[in-house]
């Protein structure tokens, strides 16, 4: 098989001086000179957040301070990332919150695992997961990004309770 050699046409005068490439970047560089500015000083600035955006997901407690996750595990199984880990475990006979059947002993979720589907605050029964607005965690090691119960409670905050079935006298789970 012959290789056909291709010659290339001599470069031209203008050409080996460069001008045409310098004036083509002179030409962007004075054209963003002239456009209003976008970047933003972060975090002074920051962006604007769109009304669907799923942001880290937390715990959150009731008005009464009560924590509303029950330790279904509903949020662990759905999960298809599988960053939720939950423990559950039994209440006391004496504890204010007796009457409901478990709470979660150990409630872990891995941020570097989470896929922000928000599947998990879909299928909580009890409204406990909620997916906040808050889009940067920062940390230095992997074990920063393994949220356990306390740093989601914290997170989370007060959100009301839009059923009362777990007061006391008041739906299903009554004394």
């Amino acid at each position: 098989m012959a290789v056909k050699v291709l010659e290339r046409k001599p470069l031209t005068w203008l050409e080996r001086t460069c001008f045409p490439q310098i004036l083509g970047g002179l030409r962007v560089t004075f054209r963003n000179l002239v456009r209003p500015k976008v970047t933003l000083e972060y975090p002074d600035q920051r962006p604007v957040i769109p009304a669907g955006f799923r942001g880290v997901p937390t715990l959150t407690r009731s008005t009464d301070g009560r924590e509303k996750c029950v330790a279904c595990q509903l949020c662990e199984f759905v999960c298809p990332a599988k960053a939720i880990r939950i423990t559950p475990g039994e209440l006391d006979a004496d504890a204010p919150n007796a009457h409901v059947e478990k709470f979660s002993a150990r409630f872990e979720i891995d941020m570097l695992r989470c896929i922000y589907c928000g599947l998990c605050q879909e299928t909580c029964p009890e409204d406990a997961i909620h997916l906040q607005k808050q889009y940067s965690t920062s940390g230095f090691t992997r074990a920063d990004f393994c949220f356990d119960k306390q740093k989601l409670l914290d997170l989370g905050g007060i959100l009301p309770d839009r059923n009362h079935k777990w007061e006391r006298g008041t739906g299903r789970k009554t004394d």
